[in-house]
């Protein structure tokens, strides 16, 4: 199963005030936002992070977190991803069970085979963007600090 997250902001406290996050420290943020996707994503699962993963400078940071995830990783930039490498890519795309889906940290108003009903996930807004069309907010400010599954991403893109 595919799993899309964005903007989880690991180990970045200010990150709490400004989207007005429900936790009382980044330790109880950090340990929460890993509690709930611990809970659904499983260890043969995928989850792809649009961006925004943590507030580190380095691999090592980024790898603290990293392993108290289930599942494998795929890493999309986003606006604070100094930890990814520059060859870092800022757009996934891929056909899952027949739908292509692109991923890019950033909403966007067309992309890739947007006029012939793929999908187009995105963060950076904290959910405060409205989707245009096939898209939607993965970031977990707009999904109660969950990931959300591909097949979740059907219902919504079904209304």
């Amino acid at each position: 199963m595919y799993y899309f997250t964005a903007d989880e902001h690991y180990g970045h406290a200010a990150i709490i005030n400004h989207c007005s996050r429900p936790f009382e420290n980044v330790e109880e943020m950090n340990a929460e936002i890993i509690l709930r996707h611990n809970e659904i994503v499983g260890v043969n699962d995928i989850t792809v992070h649009v961006g925004d993963f943590c507030w580190v400078r380095n691999k090592e940071g980024a790898a603290e977190y990293i392993k108290q995830l289930k599942g494998n990783h795929i890493f999309i930039k986003g606006s604070h991803d100094k930890w990814l490498p520059a060859s870092a890519k800022y757009m996934w795309r891929k056909m899952i069970e027949g739908q292509f889906v692109v991923a890019c940290h950033y909403a966007m108003r067309k992309w890739e085979r947007g006029h012939h009903g793929s999908w187009q996930v995105y963060g950076h807004s904290h959910g405060r963007l409205p989707p245009i069309g096939k898209q939607y907010d993965v970031g977990v400010d707009n999904n109660n600090f969950y990931p959300v599954s591909f097949n979740r991403l059907k219902e919504i893109m079904n209304t």
